[in-house]
């Protein structure tokens, strides 16, 4: 694939200098410095991998569920009744309370339904076009937002599943069916779903979205399995992967994990948890959005 990024990088830092904070990366360099090494990587590179967790949607609008005060801020009837997200987020939910479930799984649906993806994931598609290889998208997110934004289907693997799949919570098979026929209406005062609770085609039981839960010995997994299997794949062809990795935590490291085993050219952005080994990457202490904004900047000018 032709390239089409000017080839020199060095003097446009200068020219948005004005744009930058300057935290510290782990590696001791400052914001800019790390920013250089992060496009001359994205020039040099034949594929992408884009790895994002919650904070790459917190740019859209999207909560992150950092922490209890922050899932009750977004749920306080939740709070009311004392419940945490592991105790929603949770596959007994739906068999002790189908409509409680379904109020905060339906009111999520809409939301990642309504909400449009910020700029940064139409920037990754740009940057993606000038490599051979072109991108590939490894996320814990279940909104369905990369393939909302325009990423290919078979380019993308979601490691905890999809809220836009059902199957059935007493796994009288392994199927999954999209989540499209479910309209929910949904009492936000009290978190409970109105419309009427989503059944399995086949036996009649409760549906619940195709996401790895807490506690969830029931999670279909097959098709994040044979989307990691793509993704192992494609990995396999490369010889200078970049790996843009997003909002990433330590808590659940899965992404992380991956991120590193994917190196050594690793970008981390993260405006909290930036550290990463030097040798593996760098570490870019800001937002998703307002990162990927700055790299756009300097990708583009000559």
């Amino acid at each position: 694939m032709r390239k089409r990024y000017p080839q020199n990088a060095g003097s446009t830092l200068t020219t948005i200098q004005f744009l930058l904070v300057k935290p510290m990366t782990s590696s001791g360099m400052q914001v800019d410095a790390a920013m250089k090494q992060s496009v001359q990587w994205l020039r040099e590179a034949d594929g992408l991998l884009i790895t994002a967790v919650a904070g790459m949607g917190v740019d859209s609008g999207l909560p992150d569920f950092r922490g209890t005060e922050g899932f009750w801020r977004a749920y306080p009837a939740l709070k009311a009744d004392g419940l945490h997200f592991e105790d929603i987020a949770n596959p007994a939910a739906f068999r002790r309370d189908p409509e409680l479930a379904w109020g905060f799984y339906g009111h999520r649906l809409n939301l990642y339904r309504h909400t449009t993806p910020h700029a940064g994931y139409g920037m990754l598609s740009k940057w993606a076009e000038e490599m051979h290889h072109g991108a590939f998208v490894f996320t814990s997110n279940v909104d369905g937002h990369f393939s909302k934004a325009g990423f290919e289907e078979d380019r993308i693997a979601e490691c905890h599943g999809s809220i836009h799949r059902l199957q059935c919570t007493d796994t009288c098979t392994k199927k999954l069916w999209p989540a499209d026929a479910v309209q929910s209406e949904i009492d936000e005062e009290r978190c409970r779903l109105l419309s009427a609770i989503p059944t399995c085609p086949d036996c009649g039981a409760v549906a619940r979205p195709n996401i790895l839960m807490f506690g969830d010995w029931d999670w279909v997994g097959s098709r994040a399995s044979w989307q990691q299997a793509r993704l192992e794949r494609w990995l396999s062809g490369l010889q200078k992967l970049v790996v843009v990795e997003l909002g990433a935590g330590r808590a659940i490291p899965t992404v992380r994990n991956l991120s590193v085993r994917s190196g050594p050219r690793v970008i981390r952005i993260n405006p909290r948890e930036f550290s990463i080994d030097p040798s593996k990457g760098v570490g870019i202490a800001l937002a998703a959005l307002d990162t990927l904004t700055q790299l756009d900047t300097l990708l583009w000018v000559v």
